[in-house]
């Protein structure tokens, strides 16, 4: 992406002045689908005097604007931001361009994981977080890449290494979000088959969420995998989405144990640690691993 300072150079117009996340990843989205644009930022347009071909978003009350009084709203009310209406119309043809498989799902669910909560903060529909301590939102982060007070920073220059932040993030989004499309599938392919109460995989796939959304799901306890580690994970399923308790925890005296220790507390050979918090377990070998598993079911069934 350049900035440009000749309007007539640019086919990409947006606002200058503070940015703000949507203009900033509606610029990165337009970078990756087209490559190299050139955009030219100003504190406003006269669309007569502009090209058809130029595209002009968050500024203008166009097409790609979202602060005239008719601007488009979705179906559950949120309004759409530049980038959820750039998304909107030219986001599965870039998925396409990705080489992404299943393009309708993916793009949906990139538009409910990211875009439609960018549009909403730009809409001012923010977030209910309680916390006891500050949790930093995608809009404060590309909020702090404004000009800093008293700093010598370049209004232009610090766009530009927003607009690169944003690039890299939604690309990630993109890889991250059609790699749990397709985990999805064969989550729910083994889900169907087991009829243990915990979800067996060969090699580690996303499969917390498959889990919890799925009635499939509703009687798994735990999930056993070859862990990055080494050895292999066996991890707690939470309740729900929303109630992240566990449906089931290892035993209180397991808590915190490393090596020996957990093998006395357990009598199970080759458990090598089990978190404080009592949803993971690392074991050393899959036969230890089924060892606890069989311990933990049998108790609670019993």
């Amino acid at each position: 992406m350049k900035l440009v300072t000749d309007i007539k150079e640019a086919k990409y117009i947006t606002h200058s002045g503070t940015m703000h996340t949507d203009e900033v990843f509606a610029t990165a989205f337009l970078d990756l689908y087209k490559n190299n644009i050139k955009v030219f930022r100003t504190t406003q347009v006269e669309k007569n005097k502009v090209p058809e071909d130029v595209i002009i978003y968050d500024i203008g009350r166009g097409k790609y604007d979202h602060h005239q009084e008719d601007a488009m709203t979705r179906e559950n009310g949120i309004k759409y931001s530049s980038f959820g209406l750039l998304f909107r119309d030219f986001g599965k043809d870039f998925l396409k361009q990705q080489k992404i498989n299943d393009v309708d799902e993916v793009f949906s669910a990139i538009d409910k994981e990211l875009v439609e909560g960018i549009d909403a903060v730009d809409n001012g529909v923010f977030p209910d977080i309680v916390a006891s301590f500050k949790i930093k939102t995608l809009d404060d982060i590309i909020k702090a890449c404004n000009p800093s007070f008293g700093s010598n920073q370049d209004e232009n220059e610090q766009f530009v290494k927003a607009v690169e932040l944003a690039k890299i993030i939604l690309q990630e989004m993109i890889y991250n979000i059609d790699g749990k499309v397709k985990a999805r599938k064969i989550i729910l392919a083994k889900l169907k088959e087991t009829k243990k109460d915990y979800l067996e995989l060969e090699e580690y796939i996303p499969y917390e969420e498959t889990v919890l959304k799925s009635e499939e799901g509703n009687h798994i306890l735990f999930a056993l995998y070859p862990s990055n580690r080494g050895g292999w994970g066996i991890k707690t399923i939470k309740k729900s989405s929303e109630d992240k308790t566990d449906r089931i925890q290892f035993p209180e005296s397991w808590a915190g144990l490393e090596n020996e220790k957990l093998e006395q507390a357990t009598g199970i050979k080759d458990v090598s640690f089990c978190h404080v918090g009592r949803f993971l377990m690392i074991c050393k070998t899959k036969e230890a691993a089924y060892q606890v598993l069989e311990k933990i079911l049998n108790t609670t069934n019993k």
